[in-house]
């Protein structure tokens, strides 16, 4: 629903200035220079990317999957190249208390259709026991392929939180690419597209203009209530558990474990 104020052609607080479709055109076109300037280093960055150099690894090495322990090999499902996220994991916590952050990038790969299709394939590992990640996954509905890395050494294991590729190159496997933080963004689509909206994310940290609503801090809309409303108190849960049959309001994060 619109509404109308009583001066269709004044200002309207709070909001971006109001102008006739040619001036807007104007404007828009000036950003598309940019816009264009930031897309072309963004291929020359991904072209540079390709050129890494890579590290080989035992690519036997097991994992733990819903079949047991599996060599990593078979993660490429056949695929030449693979791609991982790594996600992190509380020890002996219920679901509402598993990583708001890793639950947002593993929501957004439910489904790697395309990925396959162009000879890709994907997988989460963590480095929780398989005992309480298998319950997570169901719990959650994820299609993708989940495994368990717990103890498992560097470049398979390690550090969580990180997206991560490797190739194949028959029973050789390599190690091409990893970022974290930020880096990880590019998984989910929900960011990009709130970056094209006037609100923004609706973070302090983000350069609004005066007047727009207030800034909220990072991720504060990852975590709701039972009714929707974005919360981190220990009666929420991560966003998309509301969606999953069985999802009651919590009492508690059960983050009494170790967080890696």
């Amino acid at each position: 629903m619109t509404t109308t104020p009583n001066d269709p052609t004044g200002p309207l607080p709070g909001r971006p200035p109001v102008v006739d479709l040619a001036t807007w055109q104007t404007a828009r076109d000036e950003l598309l220079v940019r816009e264009k300037a930031h897309t072309h280093e963004g291929d020359a960055i991904a072209a540079a990317r390709r050129r890494l150099p890579m590290v080989e690894f035992d690519g036997t090495v097991e994992v733990v999957g819903p079949d047991g322990p599996v060599p990593f090999l078979d993660l490429f499902q056949g695929r030449d190249e693979l791609l991982v996220y790594k996600h992190m994991w509380w020890d002996g916590a219920p679901h509402q208390g598993q990583c708001e952050g890793c639950t947002v990038s593993a929501w957004h790969l439910r489904d790697a259709v395309y990925l396959n299709a162009r000879g890709v394939s994907m997988a989460i590992l963590t480095t929780g026991p398989w005992d309480e990640v298998a319950p997570f996954v169901e719990f959650m509905g994820y299609t993708q392929p989940w495994y368990s890395v717990r103890d498992v050494a560097e470049p398979v294991g390690g550090d969580m939180g990180y997206l991560t590729s490797f190739l194949r190159d028959g029973d050789r496997a390599f190690l091409t690419y990893s970022t974290t933080g930020r880096g990880t963004e590019r998984i989910s689509g929900s960011f990009a597209l709130l970056d094209s909206t006037p609100y923004g994310r609706g973070e302090a940290w983000e350069d609004n203009p005066q007047g727009r609503p207030e800034g909220r801090h990072a991720c504060w809309y990852w975590r709701s209530d039972a009714d929707g409303n974005a919360t981190w108190g220990p009666t929420g849960r991560p966003v998309p558990q509301w969606t999953r049959p069985g999802a009651t309001p919590a009492d508690t994060l059960g983050r009494n474990g170790h967080h890696h």
